[in-house]
């Protein structure tokens, strides 16, 4: 008998396996079953303690948000299946997103989870209504990413001595800018590397702003009588001096080559993606603006957390069988300039084609936000292009890395 379950099992498996679609003319097909976005947001983002978001708790941030896009998409709030919220440090995450719901107008009986991943949560909570959907356990779901550094920083982690004697395991616990530092130092990336990069981070956000770019991705929300439409954190007027000029922010580590200018922002924000099938989308007649396809996570050494995406994404193109080439847009987080110049040298990726309208480092990394922040603002940017593929990642606190694959199918 239990021979006969693990055949049956194994054959389901291998058919699985051998109808999944692989290679660029393969993904760009459209299939009934296909997870489809049909919408896909995003709030403007606040600086950390001085921005527009600074007193704006998560559940009256996922509130407005669960408000401001019911009332734009006119979806029946009966009509959702399932919520997924990706956050990281507000207390009793579970409780308050469940509360934002309910209070949004979200019937009782529309169940709702969180998940932490830390730097991934927001693709981490796409991916488990994704999986849902896949596997038909729902055909209609919410994936949220929220986060405010303002009022919940991350907490400094505690761990046992027993536990912290392993090396290892003393050092996935480490502050972030320790690793960028550690990142810094064992791959030789120099300060003046750092600002190179960060420059280029900080130049294309502030054209993007002055081009009005962001305002397609920005639902407004109304928050204690104020509307929030424009991201607060992107500084204007970076130049190579002005950056060089900046103190290290981590003087007692590594090479103290990470500063304020060249490490990505501290900030709050939320953004939201509705997926379904594409059947039930055609049926119902919702406008399909993407396809996800899949993602990975993978680990890293602690130390070394940043180099994330060099492990994410060539298991990612290997699942998918996809080349460097067939990715349209890159959207690769920018935790540290140190770690982020390494990634898009090794994996090497044209910088003309990654965070084209800047990155973390001048937007902003609201943890749990930037996993769905980058599908919101990866699927925006192929529209305006009309290219067809996109892969998001970024590096996960601990040591870990992730990866996601999205087909853009909205035209301008």
């Amino acid at each position: 008998m239990l021979s006969r379950t693990i055949s049956r099992r194994s054959v389901t498996l291998v058919r699985s396996l051998s109808t999944q679609a692989r290679g660029r003319a393969a993904i760009l097909e459209k299939r009934p079953d296909d997870v489809v976005i049909t919408f896909a947001k995003r709030t403007a983002m606040g600086r950390a303690r001085k921005g527009q978001l600074k007193d704006i708790p998560v559940d009256e941030l996922m509130h407005a948000l669960f408000k401001a896009t019911l009332e734009k998409t006119k979806l029946d709030p009966a009509e959702i299946e399932d919520i997924c919220v990706g956050t990281c440090h507000p207390p009793s995450p579970l409780y308050i997103s469940r509360a934002a719901a309910l209070a949004a107008g979200i019937p009782a009986t529309i169940p709702i989870s969180t998940v932490n991943r830390l730097c991934s949560s927001g693709l981490q909570a796409i991916r488990s209504i994704a999986h849902a959907i896949e596997s038909k356990s729902i055909s209609l779901g919410v994936a949220v990413g929220v986060e405010s550094m303002s009022l919940n920083p991350r907490p400094s982690p505690e761990i046992t001595d027993a536990v912290g004697a392993n090396l290892q395991a003393n050092d996935c616990v480490q502050p972030m800018g320790w690793t960028s530092e550690m990142v810094a130092s064992a791959y030789n990336v120099p300060r003046r590397k750092q600002d190179e990069y960060a420059l280029v981070s900080h130049t294309r956000a502030e054209k993007s702003v002055a081009d009005g770019i962001f305002a397609e991705e920005i639902i407004p929300v109304e928050l204690r009588g104020t509307v929030i439409s424009v991201d607060d954190t992107v500084r204007k007027g970076n130049t190579m001096e002005s950056l060089s000029n900046l103190k290290p922010a981590f003087p007692d580590w590594g090479e103290s080559s990470t500063t304020a200018g060249n490490a990505s922002g501290v900030g709050d924000g939320a953004a939201l993606c509705i997926l379904t099938t594409r059947k039930r989308a055609e049926k119902e007649g919702m406008e399909i603006l993407g396809k996800y396809v899949t993602s990975r996570f993978v680990g890293v050494e602690p130390r070394y957390m940043g180099i994330g995406p060099v492990a994410a994404i060539p298991a990612i193109l290997a699942d998918t069988g996809l080349t460097k080439e067939d990715v349209d847009i890159w959207e690769i987080n920018e935790a540290f300039a140190s770690q982020f110049a390494y990634c898009v040298e090794e994996l090497q990726v044209p910088l003309d084609k990654i965070n084209v309208n800047g990155g973390s480092i001048a937007l902003t990394h609201p943890l749990g936000m930037t996993g769905a922040r980058q599908v919101v603002t990866g699927l925006a940017e192929l529209r305006r292009r009309g290219g067809g593929i996109l892969c998001t990642s970024m590096c996960i606190g601990s040591g870990m890395g992730g990866a996601g694959i999205f087909v853009n199918e909205a035209r301008r």
